[in-house]
């Protein structure tokens, strides 16, 4: 067996990485186990592209290419066979790209033979001088060479962030639309763009192909299918006419969403189930569906697709789901109605870096795309050639280099992380923004190494508590005061330790005495 050989062969069991489903209140720090070694299926893993600008979605299409967007502003297609790549539209200068702004999401049409539409998303500066930022959303013909004749099917102002983008045709040639509730605030109580009928983000639409409301909407006149999303980042199709929704919680509760027709999924009034007392005030009026799946800690959701092949068995009805903070292939296995998340598996786990979306072959390959030159870089990453599209097979072979002309690529072994309690809290709360090593992102998020917060217990102790605006910084911080005394304590401990250089110690005690004085 060669030297690639022994990079590239993952175990796929049914026991590895398994992760316990949890509710809003279930908060165990859990790390990722190593891969058994039973007999079962492998997988190899090759290179598909390379150098390329954060591919935002990934799809197959009818000529066995898989489409992309790049969100710089560009369309275009791959051979997975040979990496041939042809262009398909330069939608620059007019794109508009800007921390989760750009070109971001793809769809095409179920019958392209006879409908061959396209339809996109992406942000434009409509008035230059005031910063005057608009999401539209485009459909485009393909004449089998470029997309043309745009027709805009809506638009609206974007905000900062929140602008997630996923849309999905129907077999009957309607397009579904999850859209993020554009909201940058990290104030859920004062966000109430997901509940307002008068408003489409934090909802899922339906359009016809025309840009026209279907008459049999549940809401008469309104494009809107299902309210009460916050940041979409996922919408496929399952078994049994089932649409999924992976979507990004606020600092708790990343969801997987059984979406109904005319459903309420309580954003920004619930997050995950109602089990806390505003929740259920809320619940008590509101008829609010809950998730199928949630995380807490959060693990950022972001691209997903449904998996119904032979070729990894172990992965048969299952949604597969891409992660960006903890940069990982998420496998959910479905109970036989499509409606519960019977059991996760947990792969690659910061093997690529940050994964912006999946999709599924009909061969049952699996492809996903690297996010790693995006707006939220995590640490050690961009790579050299990075972003990337890779192709994950299943393979018999002791050889797996060079299969199906995709280069090989070596997996990215995570170095070895701390494992004390406190680490383990703040990279499961914290790093995502801040940073392994405490430096943030320039502009974005700010840095804790040299931070006069951070030398300042009590004060540090209230802005994790409370939040806190970021002042010069486009993002504001969230409060975790959801967390109990202890893990609090634990973060504040590690975060003083590490990037103050303080000796001290904080407790239980001085987490609670700060929530009275408050």
């Amino acid at each position: 067996m060669t030297r690639w050989s022994l990079v590239l062969l993952v175990c796929v069991a049914l026991s590895c990485g398994d992760r316990p489903a949890h509710t809003s209140d279930e908060r165990e720090l859990h790390e990722p186990r190593t891969a058994g070694q039973s007999d079962s299926t492998r997988l190899s893993v090759s290179v598909i592209a390379t150098n390329l600008d954060v591919p935002w979605d990934i799809v197959w299409g009818p000529d066995n290419w898989i489409w992309y967007t790049e969100q710089s502003g560009s369309i275009s297609k791959v051979n997975p066979v040979t990496g041939e790549r042809k262009l398909l539209l330069r939608v620059m200068p007019e794109v508009y790209r800007w921390g989760t702004r750009g070109l971001l999401c793809i769809a095409l049409h179920p019958d392209f033979e006879n409908s061959p539409y396209v339809v996109v998303n992406y942000h434009y500066m409509r008035d230059r001088y005031v910063k005057d930022i608009w999401s539209r959303w485009v459909r485009y013909t393909y004449d089998g060479e470029t997309l043309k004749d745009p027709l805009i099917l809506f638009e609206e102002t974007a905000e900062a962030g929140h602008n997630g983008s996923r849309a999905t045709f129907a077999s009957d040639g309607t397009i579904f639309i999850a859209n993020g509730d554009g909201d940058n605030n990290n104030d859920e109580l004062n966000s109430g763009v997901a509940q307002d009928m008068k408003k489409f983000g934090g909802k899922v639409l339906r359009y016809n192909l025309d840009g026209t409301i279907p008459h049999d909407n549940p809401f008469p006149g309104s494009p809107v299918w299902a309210l009460g999303f916050r940041v979409p980042q996922g919408i496929v199709w399952g078994p049994n006419g089932n649409l999924y929704t992976a979507e990004h919680g606020h600092n708790n509760d990343d969801e997987i969403n059984l979406v109904i027709k005319g459903g309420n999924y309580g954003y920004p009034h619930v997050s995950g189930i109602c089990d806390k007392p505003r929740e259920l005030e809320f619940c008590a009026k509101q008829k609010v569906e809950p998730p199928i799946k949630a995380w807490t800690p959060t693990v950022a959701p972001s691209g997903m697709d449904y998996y119904s092949h032979q070729a990894i068995p172990e992965w048969n009805n299952s949604l597969l789901v891409v992660t960006l903070k903890t940069q990982s292939l998420r496998v959910l296995s479905l109970n036989p109605k499509g409606d519960s998340v019977i059991k996760e598996r947990v792969y690659f786990e910061g093997m690529f870096g940050r994964i912006r979306d999946v999709c599924v072959a009909p061969d049952g390959d699996v492809y996903i795309s690297t996010s790693n030159r995006d707006w939220n870089p995590v640490t050690g990453f961009p790579r050299d050639k990075d972003d990337r599209i890779l192709r994950i097979s299943a393979t018999h072979r002791g050889d797996v280099t060079g299969q199906y002309g995709g280069s090989a690529i070596e997996l990215f072994e995570p170095k070895k992380s701390d494992t004390s309690p406190g680490a383990v809290a703040y990279r499961n709360y914290c790093a995502s923004c801040h940073k392994d090593d405490g430096n943030g992102v320039p502009g974005t998020f700010p840095a804790l190494s040299g931070s006069p917060i951070v030398n300042a217990k009590d004060e540090l102790i209230g802005t994790i508590l409370n939040g806190r605006s970021t002042g010069t910084f486009e993002t504001t911080m969230p409060a975790f005061g959801f967390l109990s005394d202890d893990e609090l304590a634990r973060i504040v401990t590690y975060v003083q330790h590490r990037f103050a250089g303080t000796s001290g110690e904080t407790k239980s005690s001085d987490i609670a005495a700060r929530r009275k004085a408050k």
